[in-house]
């Protein structure tokens, strides 16, 4: 697949951001339940997860549940969660030589999710190949206030002074310090927004925005994605002479 669409193995993207949308829109267009949409959506992701380990990329952080999430229907959260329990596959981490790693408010997230997310993490930490990351209850803008928080904490009984928050200090203290931004951001289902993911990291990041549902979102149109990063110039505020 890779040599049908020509991407270059040597221009891999190390971290790719991922926002699933489209499932519940994909299973009505079925005339299924937005439940159905989840569950082909979570078959899609482990497809995804495999094909970016295969191909070399770094990590791959997807957007799964957003903090704003929590305002959809009990029934719709019940079964998110029963779907997430079931998704959690360690033997496919483990075959594929991929860590795992969770980004935002877990304080939220049932007793029993926290325990199956943190056994996970603990059980494929010796992986060295591909960090998957999955987004969960995690927004943004509240981590933005919390990095915030803590760097005011800290400058108040002097570990940080305020002349010490740079850019590069203030990356430190959010939830993503322990992976590179994003080079490429990929969103499905046809919106063109960010809806308050990894704002801060995305910076920079090349974004790529097609009509697919992620349902339907395959290991050809990872390709394509890729290569249309590909084929772009990165200049981080330079002229192409000094790239």
């Amino acid at each position: 697949m890779l040599n049908e669409i020509n991407i270059d193995p040597a221009l891999i993207p190390q971290h790719i951001a991922i926002i699933m949308d489209g499932n519940g829109r994909w299973a009505k267009q079925h005339g299924k339940e937005r439940s159905y949409g989840h569950q082909v959506g979570a078959q899609t992701a482990r497809k995804i997860i495999e094909e970016s380990a295969r191909i070399g990329i770094k990590h791959l952080t997807l957007y799964t549940f957003s903090t704003e999430n929590w305002n959809r229907p009990a029934e719709e959260i019940s079964a998110l969660m029963n779907l997430l329990l079931d998704s959690i596959e360690e033997d496919v981490f483990l075959r594929n030589n991929v860590s795992f790693r969770v980004i935002g408010d877990m304080s939220k997230m049932p007793a029993d999710v926290q325990e199956r997310l943190q056994s996970c993490i603990n059980n494929v930490a010796h992986c060295t190949g591909m960090c998957l990351v999955l987004a969960l209850s995690y927004s943004s803008r509240w981590e933005i206030a919390e990095a915030a928080k803590q760097i005011a904490l800290d400058v108040q009984v002097g570990k940080i002074t305020a002349n010490e928050v740079d850019s590069v200090a203030f990356s430190s203290y959010l939830s993503t310090n322990f992976m590179p931004d994003p080079d490429l951001l990929i969103r499905t289902g046809g919106e063109v927004r960010l809806s308050n993911y990894l704002l801060w990291q995305c910076a920079y990041s090349e974004l790529y925005f097609c009509d697919t549902y992620w349902p339907e979102f395959d290991e050809k149109e990872l390709h394509r994605a890729i290569y249309g990063y590909q084929r772009r110039e990165r200049r981080f505020g330079k002229t192409s002479e000094q790239i």
